[in-house]
């Protein structure tokens, strides 16, 4: 059966990918985001060539998180398709008891339930592949837990996203 469906997800991406006339830019995306504490979902819409709006879902180990970014990006290295994005934002979650790693090791144990509160920045590339409706992105995400802490954390990001 997974084979079957990643046959299926292989087929319908190149169909999508075959309709797709537009150049490197895109409005907006929805796909997956692969973090240091979170893994979830993400959708980003660009309101102009340069500013977007991020909001990501991410699922933790007892808990979620949901943040929002406010991104600017910009081409990088003279380089058709890749572009350097920087920005801000907040997030809000909550977590169940249990141990979490923090930037630096110094992990947080939990005893009950604990709402997840703070600021978010954001630091990255993304490319956009070129007449396919996919964008990869590599990124850095600075944040500061108020909540729970205060207390700093730096967590890598990797995302694959859909296009249109």
């Amino acid at each position: 059966m997974k084979k079957i469906s990643f046959i299926a997800l292989i087929i319908c991406t190149f169909l999508l990918a075959a309709n797709r006339s537009q150049a490197q830019d895109y409005k907006t995306a929805v796909g997956a985001k692969f973090g240091g504490f979170e893994n979830g979902f993400s959708v980003k819409y660009f309101m102009d060539d340069r500013t977007a709006l991020e909001g990501i879902l991410g699922i933790r180990s007892h808990g979620a998180v949901l943040t929002g970014l406010y991104e600017v990006h910009q081409q990088a290295f003279n380089t058709a398709g890749l572009k350097f994005y920087y920005g801000f934002g907040a997030h809000l979650g909550s977590v169940g008891a249990g141990r979490y790693k923090t930037f630096g090791g110094d992990d947080k144990y939990y005893t009950g339930n604990h709402i997840l509160l703070g600021a978010d920045g954001v630091l990255g590339l993304e490319y956009k592949i070129a007449d396919a409706p996919i964008a990869v992105s590599l990124d850095l995400n600075p944040r500061v837990e108020l909540a729970t802490g205060p207390f700093f954390d730096l967590a890598p990001g990797l995302g694959l996203k859909y296009t249109f």
